[in-house]
């Protein structure tokens, strides 16, 4: 049978449009496909691994954690999947699945341990998964999970402790490689997972890991699962982490609570003598006084700086929403800012006020800080450089409890204490790895990517860099107020549902585009 010239026509223009889809926009497609089919499915597996607690420290419930991640994997045909384990450590969770003809390795890492919390802060147990409408504050009710074939409204939120940071990561990378599956599409490129417990607790454990399985852990470039979309809400590329350490502070006054009638503007109030210090280290536009603090920073690249200059114009929309008259460094950027180091006080502490106010003069002052490193800074010197800065001051530094004799011997007394800490890392935007992960979720996204050269948050990458000398680049997909690390942690449905098209995209292009000559 011949086709008359219009219908032939018809015909070659199907066919030429079937042809010219490309990896990335059939990867969308069957994802969206996928999921539209699932909803219920994807949900209720998520709501289970949601429910399992799963604080850092709790070593039996980050177990039973990693247990059930490895029933996933198997589940999926994920092959030598086992726990990575070290002495003292929770284990990490790994898995392969190989793919046919590929010739490309990547590795995603995502975290399956969560933040602390106090369940007397929560709307509904952290614990027991509920999906709501719109927020708590809204008057968000709480709705049934969808079954399959029906759908929930894509704005609708799932609050539970790491429903965005991190198990949503895991969850929609392995809903992704359901879709491609039901597909019939196979990886562009071999995969593997690794799923860390301890990212919440500083990562005390996670370089041993990496040298004990190094030979086991090889490929070609690794993508950092974890964190929030951009403010606006679009997908954003992210190529660096910053650094950081944490400092505790304890001020000397009297060794006992003095009268202020009495002896005020006698006796040292510690208070003040805190609020002095703190007013020396940092001026009122976060630059930082501490000498010498600026001397490690890493210029910042061309590339990086077509990068931050590409950003939509949010900062405005972003104040607004926040209530801020003002920004620091006369209303910079926040992608700009992002790539200095930054010294925040997080908590201070003397007497009482309101209710538990008194007219005294309190016997010690408390301050919290942490310091956001950037390259080529280390924790050791900033450190050295904070710790100088207190000498140069007039305080005596120590790092014991002061003892009276210690008290009498020095003006100034101030106690430091440090916590875990770890330098920066920021693989180079014009990269092969770089511009084969922009190039693949490129494809068929509805809106390009946003790519930032750091994101504000701290993280291990540096030890991937570091151990196994392959660069590492974040993928977030949780929405930005996402409540991370507080009370009524949230994913909004749609956030998932997109991130399952992503890492669809991903593993279905990655192959494709590794080495394409692409602009950051």
């Amino acid at each position: 049978m011949r086709l008359r010239p219009l219908a032939l026509l018809a015909a070659l223009t199907v066919a030429r449009i079937a042809a010219a889809q490309t990896p990335g926009a059939r990867a969308r497609a069957a994802a969206e496909t996928y999921r539209d089919a699932h909803e219920g499915t994807i949900l209720r597996e998520f709501s289970d691994l949601l429910a399992l607690p799963n604080v850092a420290r709790d070593s039996a419930d980050i177990r039973r954690n990693a247990d059930f991640l490895l029933a996933m994997l198997g589940k999926r045909g994920f092959t030598n999947t086992r726990l990575l384990t070290v002495p003292g450590g929770p284990p990490a969770v790994y898995g392969e699945l190989p793919s046919p003809g590929a010739t490309r390795t990547l590795v995603l890492y995502a975290h399956y341990d969560g933040q602390p919390l106090d369940p007397k802060q929560w709307t509904s147990p952290p614990w027991q998964p509920v999906l709501r409408d719109r927020e708590p504050k809204d008057g968000g009710k709480v709705i049934a999970l969808p079954n399959d074939g029906q759908h929930a409204d894509p704005q609708a939120r799932l609050y539970a402790r790491s429903a965005g940071d991190d198990k949503a990561s895991i969850m929609a990378m392995l809903a992704a490689v359901d879709a491609m599956r039901a597909a019939g599409t196979a990886p562009s490129v071999n995969l593997k997972v690794f799923f860390e417990g301890e990212e919440e607790a500083g990562s005390a454990h996670l370089r041993q890991i990496l040298e004990t399985y190094r030979s086991q852990l090889t490929g070609d470039g690794w993508l950092f699962c974890d964190g929030p979309v951009h403010q606006s809400g679009r997908q954003q590329v992210v190529f660096g982490q910053r650094g950081v350490t944490e400092a505790e502070l304890t001020v000397y006054g009297p060794t006992r609570a003095l009268h202020s009638g009495h002896y005020g503007n006698w006796a040292p109030n510690p208070g003040v003598m805190l609020a002095n210090l703190i007013a020396s280290m940092r001026d009122d536009d976060g630059r930082i006084k501490i000498a010498g603090y600026y001397d490690d920073v890493r210029p910042i690249t061309p590339a990086e700086r077509r990068a931050i200059a590409a950003l939509p114009a949010y900062d405005d929309t972003l104040r607004r929403a926040l209530g801020l008259g003002r920004t620091e460094a006369n209303g910079a950027p926040l992608a700009e800012r992002l790539m200095l180091p930054a010294l925040n006080l997080r908590g201070i502490r003397v007497g009482g006020v309101r209710e538990t106010g008194s007219n005294t003069i309190a016997t010690e002052a408390y301050a919290s800080f942490d310091l956001r490193l950037v390259p080529n800074q280390t924790p050791e010197r900033v450190q050295r450089l904070f710790e100088a800065h207190l000498a140069r001051q007039g305080w005596f530094v120590t790092h014991d409890s002061a003892t009276t004799a210690v008290r009498l011997a020095h003006p100034k007394v101030v106690r430091v204490q440090w916590g875990s800490g770890y330098p920066a890392s920021r693989a180079p935007m014009d990269g092969p790895f770089g511009r084969a992960v922009i190039a693949a979720l490129r494809d068929g996204a509805a809106e390009p990517p946003l790519v930032i050269p750091t994101t504000g948050g701290s993280g291990p990458a540096y030890l991937f860099e570091q151990v196994l000398k392959v660069p590492m680049i974040s993928l977030p997909i949780a929405n930005f107020d996402d409540n991370q690390h507080a009370a009524d942690e949230n994913l909004k449905l749609k956030n998932l549902w997109d991130g399952i098209e992503t890492y669809a995209a991903l593993l279905a292009g990655m192959g494709k585009t590794w080495g394409a000559a692409v602009t950051p």
